[in-house]
């Protein structure tokens, strides 16, 4: 049930969002790195940051939006 309350939300955000959402936590990580240093806690955060770019990168073209889009520029093509 959360997994798909989640989902709705993240079908609702626009793309600028989207791309914020997947960038913002890598970029706040390295931050960090730079302001506390080489430590655990640093490492950490980086590690599952650049997890979540991954993830979102991946599902992307399985968005509603994203399918659509794809279909508009095949029939660019034909």
């Amino acid at each position: 049930m959360l997994v798909v309350l989640l989902a709705g939300i993240f079908e609702e955000l626009s793309p600028h969002a989207r791309v914020a959402t997947a960038v913002l936590p890598f970029g706040v990580a390295m931050l960090l790195r730079l302001f506390l240093g080489k430590n655990w806690l640093t490492g950490l955060l980086i590690s599952l940051s650049t997890t979540w770019f991954a993830i979102n990168v991946l599902m992307a073209p399985l968005s509603q939006g994203m399918q659509s889009d794809l279909f508009d520029v095949r029939s660019w093509f034909r």
